[in-house]
């Protein structure tokens, strides 16, 4: 009879908002290394895929971040504003002119007052205490950066940018530019994003050689097995090594997916808390119906992208026919490649051969636009993007993975490649 600490299955495996201790795995002392960097001079870059853990990782190591999320269509200036909600001020613009900014950086909440209050009493000449404590004239805006650092470091707290490949290139390269900018200021920074280069934001901006070290976030077989075992543990109970082994191959190494999978295949099983009695789960059809029954409810969202996607091809009547092949080519496309990146050309040499009237000029602009087709009016839902430094398209999100293996679900585009070889139209570039 088993006599440890007790725990619900929720409370071991799952995807949550809260760290789950009883199966987190600190893969490869990441936890430790990330610590050590912080407490260095220098930016760090969090470089990993969708559901990789990079939230918990952040919440463990910086608990108590400035985090901002980035969007599609968010600027550089936006990301200032939102870090500036979160420390409870806004910027209230009163006039601005040729010699300069007018305004009032006023408080929101109880701790942008506090805020204020150590700013008015760090500053002087341009910061001065009136009456209020709830705001102080200022005569810089967020295009200072100095500005922007001043009030970050007074809060004592790091800025996380979270989904950094959220940001237009345009914008991904602006703030790499002021990156060195905010170092040579003392505000040190964490941006978390999914790019498939080595050391991007060396490449946006090379003067911050010296001044960025980025982090690979990515787990081993041996780390997913890990998870499994250490949750294994609290909840007495044992995965056979077939189950193990599906579990791991069907992550694509990604802890998300192993940690949605590993709880449902418990839901399966009706166990619902720590077993009194060790059980083992070796019982392949249960996790057959496991895998699909995800892949089912992964269905909305891949046909909502699938829609989104077959919407914005529709809009552009000169042009469905090359969204379409590309889209196939890039769907039928070996997991490793559309996770090392795919190239154009690669992609062109397929499409090519089903539609010779596709041109490699025609294609190349085609996916530069398959980011903002997929998006919705949010800015989210990002799953495959285009990588305009390197030429290639790389999946974001695995559970694509996962979804076209067990699915059987026809893809909206493969009717638009027959609409267009009905019409012989649909493969010239957007206007």
């Amino acid at each position: 009879m088993y006599s440890g600490k007790r725990f619900q299955t929720n409370e071991v495996f799952g995807i949550s908002t809260d760290i789950l201790g009883p199966s987190y795995v600190d893969r490869g002392d990441l936890d430790t290394k990330l610590v050590r960097l912080l407490k260095r001079d220098t930016h760090i870059a969090l470089r990993g895929e969708s559901k990789c853990g990079k939230s918990w990782l952040r919440q463990k190591t910086i608990p108590d971040a400035i985090t901002v999320q980035c969007r599609l269509r968010k600027t550089v200036k936006d990301l200032y504003t939102d870090a500036l909600s979160q420390l409870g001020l806004q910027l209230v613009k009163e006039t601005s002119t040729a010699s300069g900014f007018v305004g009032r950086l006023q408080a929101i909440e109880e701790f942008g007052v506090k805020l204020l209050a150590k700013l008015a009493l760090n500053q002087s000449g341009e910061y001065k205490r009136e009456s209020t404590d709830k705001s102080i004239p200022v005569g810089r805006d967020l295009d200072d950066l100095r500005f922007v650092s001043e009030i970050i470091n007074a809060s004592g707290r790091r800025l996380v940018i979270e989904d950094f490949h959220y940001l237009s290139p345009e914008e991904r390269k602006s703030f790499a530019y002021d990156l060195k900018a905010l170092w040579d200021y003392k505000t040190y920074v964490v941006i978390i994003g999914i790019w498939a280069e080595n050391n991007l934001l060396l490449h946006l901006n090379p003067d911050l050689a010296g001044r960025i070290e980025e982090v690979s976030i990515y787990w081993s077989a041996a780390n997913l097995n890990q998870v499994l075992e250490n949750g294994s543990k609290a909840l007495n109970l044992e995965f056979s090594k077939r189950i193990r082994d599906r579990l791991v191959e069907d992550a694509y190494g990604t802890v998300g997916i192993l940690q949605k999978l590993a709880l449902s295949l418990l839901d399966e099983h009706d166990i619902h808390e720590t077993c009194r009695s060790k059980c083992i789960l070796d019982d392949p059809d249960k996790y057959d119906s496991v895998a699909m029954n995800y892949a089912e409810q992964l269905n909305a969202l891949y046909q909502t992208f699938a829609t989104r996607v077959t919407g914005g091809i529709r809009k552009r009547q000169n042009s469905t026919g090359i969204y379409a092949h590309m889209l196939s080519v890039v769907m039928d496309a070996d997991v490793s490649k559309l996770t090392d990146g795919l190239s154009t050309d690669e992609i062109f040499q397929a499409a090519h051969a089903k539609e010779p009237r596709i041109q490699k000029g025609n294609l190349r602009q085609v996916l530069q636009k398959v980011d903002g087709i997929q998006v919705d009016e949010d800015g989210r839902g990002l799953i495959l993007t285009y990588d305009e430094y390197k030429d290639e398209v790389f999946v974001v999100d695995k559970q694509l993975f996962l979804y076209r293996k067990y699915a059987t679900a026809r893809w909206p585009w493969e009717r638009i490649i027959e609409q267009a070889n009905e019409s012989g139209t649909g493969y010239e570039a957007d206007p």
